[in-house]
């Protein structure tokens, strides 16, 4: 997919793909609304997708090419992709793995999940 610079929302304590994606030297921003330590190569920044996606600048996901989270609540869904979509960038996500995306997808198999990609809606890169 060729990104560049990145952010990953809802990192917690999960940092081991933002670390592989800084390894190959990927800018990325970690965004959470707790202070949480990150891997070397990877800057945090504490904020709230729901408040930003309605906040008058981007701030974090301002210039990046795709934004993602892993095991992200439904309820999150649409406000990331509203911020997505304002970023101009791409927004991919997978799910706890019971519940279905609250937004229109494409669908794409990875090992052991789903990746679910933001498609002709909020989030869907143009």
């Amino acid at each position: 997919m060729g990104y560049e610079r990145v952010v990953e929302v809802g990192i917690g304590r999960a940092s081991d793909v933002a670390a592989v994606l800084a390894e190959r030297g990927v800018d990325v921003v970690a965004i959470d609304v707790y202070d949480v330590p990150v891997p070397d190569g990877v800057r945090f920044v504490r904020d709230d997708v729901v408040a930003r996606a309605d906040a008058p600048t981007l701030g974090p996901y301002e210039g990046v090419d795709a934004i993602y989270a892993l095991n992200f609540p439904v309820e999150l869904h649409k406000p990331a992709a509203r911020v997505a979509r304002r970023a101009g960038a791409e927004f991919c996500f997978t799910t706890l793995g019971y519940d279905e995306p609250s937004i229109p997808v494409r669908r794409v198999s990875i090992p052991g999940d789903t990746l679910y990609i933001a498609d002709d809606g909020p989030g869907a890169r143009r």
